[in-house]
């Protein structure tokens, strides 16, 4: 007797453990640590993940089988299964929510319930028919439907039912729904006809998604024999023979598709039917990968020769994969150092030794350049995996890497859990981007997934930034004695051996004093200019972090905000309406103010349209392309904009942080910083780190090739620290006073931190909760006697702050409350937290409390 341990798809507290099921006989030697099955639970179906095999159970109750097994392959390998749990744990998140980041969306199946002849029935049938003397009665259910309902064969409910019961069988099983709209008039039959029995409903899991098949054509003779038929061919099938002539010609390319053969020979499907009936054509539906690249050409590249700076840091990187042994190196290289090449370069080293390799970048703006990049290099070996791909899209890409097809994963963060048996390197680009953190639960983090995920299985992984992290910088610098403490290399030159571009800081208040007031300042309009005329290229970046076009009435002073969240509604010109960008909410701006009535009610901020229309007016027929949340809905949009960019259909590109980053185009030689320090000003303890880190990386857009560049910084706070190094290109003095701050605030990377978010519909209840639960908090952690200031310095300790109302105090009309935990040391401060929530969600049970924790949170809105 084999028992499968099941992780079952019932995402709740309750169910978050460990399910036993007989594994039946005929899924001995199928069923494996990750297949995926669907079991009975309760009265249903569900999906689950088998995560163990044991030969006995624990449990007293008796054990139901397996249903059935999902995939012949299971699609998450043991050690994928054994991250899971480190994730669950480390995350406080539940292990089937961990389970589902692992796979395609495709693959996240439900039940559902199917109609089907019972099998009884069925056996009935084949006996009466047997016993039939009348040989021109076929082998139907009509005598069964005789036995069973007594009524004459004549009988119109009889030939009703009867045409149900074929129907159904004819298509082995239907939906409930889709027999109801079959039959709209017959629901009490069908009815019937399931409570006597004759019809049976079962569940089956069925995925959202289905491979793609194509309809095709291909010999079912030999060539030989093919041609042997030619040659004999009769006169009156001219078309079959020419159908025939072609398929021998084209073998080499047979299997072909169908629809390619009728249209290229202007042939019907019944010349090609009748070529079947003589048994010279086969036809069947052939698997196809849906390929988000099909007919893109990338341009085949070379290795490039390394700068003496690359080839240090490339060395001690393939003399660590050289071992297979764990690493972890952080790649501080400036914009420019060519970072890109040494991943390529340590990529080939890792095929070479027939392993695998995972490249992650921050978000989809890098995504076109990046795969240009990669599938240049190594071809087909490179699999894609990012949200802007169709369902279908990404599923077969995730096949093409588990089926050994990929030897390389370009995606966003999901791709650390590319499906790769032999991993030997992962990659993650601009690691300090805060969009490697998950905002959903699990809330995980791709760079601490990809270093436990590394230490699995004795891969290496790069964490590339020309701007790292606080944490990983100091991890780097501060030489733990942590094995999985990063390694610090550094590349603090560019690889063509140009310059850093000129920054100019220009002091906004001083423009307003001098009576300009537009959104550009005097310096960047005549560089503006300057570029339009030489032919040359600008990148604009609005910085819109934390800063949004808000409508507002000049009279009272009224606001548009969203009925349901505390924020304002942003303006979006296109639609000429107002958005909640948190809950969706939506409504047209209005023509008078609804407090005053006044007619003066417009827009204020800058937003890039407006940007847009400026440069219009001040520079007549230049050429702009703007990317934002608006221009970049559509698949392939960041792509198709970029190329544009690239091939010098316009003179400036805008943009939002998307711009900011992993961009390189030869002719822009200007950066503009339209408002360098509106993210300043935020709740957020690493405001000025994402300031300093955004102006670098935009900076570096500027003079990459043999053109100088050249960048203007907008600023009503031109003396802060992170816009002063950051003009400078030194990261190690802005490093050095943020350093400062954190350590007397005792923020990351002195502590770590753990945000616990309580929201509920009703404020006295939530302010209830939130202040029970943090006092249940500090009073287990005193027991512990792990309570305690961490200003103090000591090895071990652990603080909580508040409860406080969040900053974003009310969101999709829930009341929201937080707390901060802190801590250092070896305390297992997330099974705490996690074990104080769960007794709260059964104290308050019914009463639709939810708590969110967030561990190591980038965000604390």
């Amino acid at each position: 007797m084999k028992i499968a341990k099941v992780i079952v798809d019932v995402p709740a507290k309750d169910t978050d453990r460990e399910f036993d099921y007989l594994i039946p006989e005929s899924l001995l030697g199928w069923v494996e640590v990750g297949s995926r099955v669907g079991v009975p639970f309760g009265h249903r179906t569900v999906q689950g993940f088998v995560i163990s095999i044991a030969d006995h159970t624990n449990t007293t109750f008796k054990l139901k089988p397996i249903g059935e097994l999902l995939d012949l392959v299971p699609p998450l390998s043991p050690d994928l299964i054994e991250l899971a749990g480190w994730m669950s744990k480390r995350y406080a998140s539940n292990r089937i929510l961990t389970l589902q980041a692992m796979i395609p969306t495709a693959l996240k199946g439900k039940a559902k319930r199917y109609i089907s002849v019972n099998s009884e029935t069925q056996e009935q049938s084949a006996a009466e028919s047997t016993k039939s003397k009348d040989s021109s009665v076929p082998r139907s259910i009509h005598k069964t439907d005789s036995v069973l309902f007594d009524l004459p064969e004549d009988n119109e409910t009889f030939k009703v039912k009867n045409e149900i019961i074929r129907y159904v069988r004819s298509k082995e099983q239907v939906t409930l729904d889709h027999l109801g709209k079959r039959y709209p008039e017959d629901a009490d039959l069908i009815k019937e006809l399931l409570r006597t029995g004759v019809l049976q409903e079962n569940q089956s899991i069925k995925d959202k998604l289905q491979k793609k098949t194509l309809r095709s054509i291909d010999l079912a003779v030999s060539l030989e024999e093919a041609e042997a038929a030619l040659a004999d061919f009769p006169a009156k099938g001219k078309r079959q023979k020419e159908v025939l002539s072609y398929l021998i010609e084209m073998s080499s390319f047979l299997p072909m598709a169908l629809k390619e053969v009728l249209s290229g020979l202007q042939v019907s499907a019944g010349t090609v039917k009748g070529l079947e009936d003589k048994g010279l054509v086969v036809l069947e539906d052939v698997e196809v990968f849906r390929d988000p690249y099909k007919g893109r050409h990338f341009t085949p590249t070379q290795p490039l020769p390394l700068t003496l700076e690359q080839q240090a840091v490339y060395q001690k990187i393939v003399e660590k994969l050289d071992e297979r042994k764990q690493g972890v190196f952080l790649l501080h290289g400036v914009t420019g150092s060519g970072k890109t090449e040494v991943y390529l370069q340590t990529i080939q080293r890792a095929i070479e030794q027939d392993r695998q390799a995972i490249v992650l970048v921050p978000e989809i703006s890098l995504t076109p350049q990046m795969v240009e990049r990669f599938k240049g290099r190594f071809g087909d070996q490179v699999a894609v995996m990012h949200s802007r791909l169709s369902g279908g899209e990404r599923y077969d890409e995730w096949r093409k890497i588990r089926e050994g097809k990929a030897k390389v994963a370009v995606g966003a963060r999901s791709a650390v859990f590319a499906p790769f048996e032999h991993l030997g390197l992962i990659i993650i680009d601009e690691e300090h981007e805060t969009s490697y953190k998950q905002e959903e639960t699990p809330k995980y983090h791709a760079r601490d997934v990809a270093v436990e995920r590394a230490r699995q299985q004795g891969a290496v992984v790069i964490l590339g930034s020309a701007t790292p992290s606080m944490e990983s910088y100091y991890a780097a610098r501060s030489q733990s004695n942590d094995e999985f403490a990063p390694v610090l290399l550094e590349m603090p030159t560019r690889a063509l051996g140009n310059e850093l571009p000129v920054v100019h800081i220009v002091d906004m208040r001083e423009e307003l004093k001098d009576g300009n007031r537009s959104m550009f300042s005097r310096a960047l309009h005549k560089g503006i200019a300057e570029r339009i005329e030489k032919g040359e290229q600008t990148v604009l970046l609005l910085n819109r972090r934390g800063y949004s076009t808000f409508v507002m009435c000049r009279s009272c002073g009224y606001v548009a905000t969203c009925p349901e969240c505390d924020i304002s509604l942003t303006y979006h010109q296109r639609s000429n309406n107002m958005r909640c960008h948190y809950c969706g909410y939506a409504e047209v701006v209005p023509e008078v103010c609804p407090d005053c009535g006044s007619e003066h009610i417009r827009y204020f901020g800058t937003g890039t349209q407006r940007v847009e229309e400026e440069l219009a007016k001040l520079f007549p027929g230049v050429r702009v392309i703007r990317m934002d949340v608006d221009t970049t809905t559509e698949k392939g949009s960041h792509e198709k904009l970029l190329k544009a960019f690239r091939e010098k259909k316009a003179d400036i590109l805008l943009g939002t942080q998307m711009v900011a980053k992993g961009l390189d185009f030869p002719d822009v030689t200007l950066v503009g910083v339209i408002t360098a320090d509106s993210a300043l000003n935020l709740p957020d303890f690493r405001a000025a780190e994402k300031t300093f880190q955004l102006l670098t990386q935009v900076a570096g857009r500027a003079g990459r090739h043999q053109l100088p560049g050249e960048v203007f910084v907008q600023s009503y706070t031109p003396e802060h620290y992170s816009i002063v190094h950051a003009s400078k290109h030194d990261f190690n003095h802005f490093i050095r006073e943020e350093l400062k701050h954190r350590k007397i605030l005792q923020y990351p990377p002195y502590c770590r931190l753990i945000l616990v978010t309580f929201s509920h519909e009703q404020l006295p209840l939530l302010v209830r909760a939130a202040e029970n639960y943090t006092r249940m908090l500090k009073e287990q952690a005193g027991k512990r006697g792990q309570l305690g200031s961490l200003d103090k310095f000591s090895a071990d300790a652990l603080d909580v702050l508040g409860p406080v109302a969040s900053p974003m105090a009310r969101l999709k009309n829930r009341y929201r409350f937080q707390c901060m935990v802190k801590w250092r040391g070896d305390i297992d401060a997330t099974g705490l937290v996690r074990d104080i929530a769960r007794q709260m969600e059964q104290d308050f049970q019914g009463k639709d409390l939810l708590i969110s924790i967030d561990v190591d949170p980038q965000m604390l809105m």
